[in-house]
């Protein structure tokens, strides 16, 4: 781990990119306990210093998705669902997620959401949070989860039932504080193998360096939003570039809220509300 360690830490001149195969080499180590919690913690702060590559990236949502359960769905469910990949961190505006997501089951679109309780650095509400003060379980196993989603066409996994390195790397994560190259891996593990993914970044920058990720992940249809605080929700006060790939085709817009004959004034939306009051709405 130590010669990783030494190559993203080099400075902000020496630090080079992580080649894939050794960037899975370090993924590994880390997510599977073979790094130290001191090791995994340079490792990380180093990387979110450097920035990764697609290949880092790519490496650490394999190894992650390699420790992890998936669902095991029918064809016609599988072919169908949404993977609604919010940000873990949470949010301190309104989850439209979830209405959206009981909107869609409703209409008999699976839909499937995940995440944990809130990390840093934001600590916001997560989706998790909000189920919780609803009385909605969480920690159910992959069976009782690819029920509902065959039964109600909605389902939510509790991230570390599914993946239980990130019980461990939890204290990690929360004691140096930042956001590292788990905030983005966790969101493309695909716990329910769906083809299609619904997902939030803040920059476009950051949407565009996604993509040669996606090249060697199984979705065939991805809808990136420059959504509400990086999530999935796309803004209702302003325009959002939405990236998207289909079938290996790529293409990008500018989202307009105001075609749709919907439209706020920001100021109303940058109320911050808790888990109780997310749950009241």
């Amino acid at each position: 781990m130590q010669q990783w360690i030494k190559e993203v830490a080099r400075g902000k001149r020496g630090a080079r990119d992580l080649t894939y195969e050794e960037a899975k080499q370090a993924a590994e180590a880390i997510v599977t306990g073979n790094a130290s919690p001191v090791q995994t913690a340079a490792f990380l702060i180093a990387e979110r210093m450097k920035t990764e590559s697609p290949e880092e990236l790519l490496a650490f949502t394999e190894a992650l998705r390699n420790s992890s359960k998936t669902l095991n769905l029918s064809k016609a469910v599988k072919d169908a669902v949404i993977d609604f990949a919010g940000p873990y961190t949470g949010r301190h505006s309104f989850l439209a997620t979830i209405p959206a997501s009981l909107l869609l089951a409703g209409n008999g679109v699976p839909v499937f959401l995940h995440g944990s309780d809130a990390l840093p650095p934001k600590y916001g509400t997560s989706v998790k949070n909000v189920l919780d003060k609803l009385g909605i379980p969480s920690e159910t196993d992959p069976a009782q989860m690819a029920h509902s989603l065959e039964e109600a066409s909605i389902g939510f996994a509790a991230a570390e039932t599914f993946c239980k390195p990130f019980v461990r790397m939890r204290k990690i994560r929360e004691e140096i504080g930042i956001r590292t190259v788990l905030n983005t891996a966790e969101k493309l593990v695909n716990f329910s193998d769906a083809d299609k993914l619904m997902m939030g970044a803040v920059h476009r920058t950051a949407i565009q360096k996604m993509h040669p990720v996606f090249q060697h992940l199984t979705y065939k249809e991805v809808f990136i939003v420059q959504g509400a605080e990086g999530s999935e929700d796309v803004p209702v006060h302003r325009g959002s570039f939405v990236f998207t790939i289909k079938n290996g085709v790529i293409d990008s817009f500018i989202l307009k809220p105001e075609k749709f004959g919907l439209y706020a004034d920001e100021a109303k939306l940058n109320k911050p509300l808790s888990a109780e009051e997310q749950a009241e709405k």
